[in-house]
Parts: structure tokens; sequence; C-alpha cells
């Protein structure tokens, strides 16, 4: 199998991180699971233009920006990091319906 079939086969951070064989916090990645996988998929995305094209390096990579993914929720939390629009959308919207709008 190709390194992007394996990729493919992985669904869950544990997953990742076990296939990496990084050392890792289960507290840490059953709080911030998709956090975690959400930062890791943005460094990816940063980074795919000097991303490597041997399939060795391009594994050394995926290694160092996931550790460094996870390492960003066990330095700091889920609220702070901001990774998901819903964190940064700041104070929530209003917005007005007049009664004479709404018809049943």
């Amino acid at each position: 199998m190709s390194f992007e079939e394996e990729m493919e086969e992985l669904e869950s951070a544990e997953d990742f991180l076990q296939y990496f064989q990084l050392q890792y916090e289960p507290s840490v990645v059953h709080v911030n699971r998709l956090h975690i996988l959400q930062r890791f998929h943005d460094y990816l995305q940063q980074g795919a233009d000097s991303m490597p094209e041997d399939e060795t390096a391009k594994r050394v990579v995926y290694s160092k920006l996931l550790m460094r993914a996870y390492q960003d929720f066990v330095e700091s939390d889920a609220q702070t990091e901001k990774v998901f629009k819903v964190f940064s959308m700041g104070e929530p919207q209003t917005a007005f319906v007049s009664l004479s709008d709404i018809k049943t």
C-alpha cells in the first residue's frame, strides 16, 4: 500500500498518532480529537506547496505536523486555539423579524 492509501485507512486522532508511533496522553486526545485532526489538516494545507515528493520524507513531515497539532492542545485548549469557526465568530448575532413578516 502507498503512503496515501495507508493514510486513507486512518479514521481517528488515535489512529493517526499510533500510525506515526507518537506518544500521547489519551485524556488530551479524548477531549480534543476533532480539534487535533483539524489543526493537523490546516498544517498540511499550509505546507502543501513545500511538501516533499519522496514518501519517506513526506512521512517525516506528516509526523512532525501531527505532533505539532497534538502539542497545541497539550499546551492550550480548544477555546483558546479557535480551530473551528464557531470559536472565532465573536458575539452572537441577532436579527429582527417583525410579526407581520411571520405568516403561517
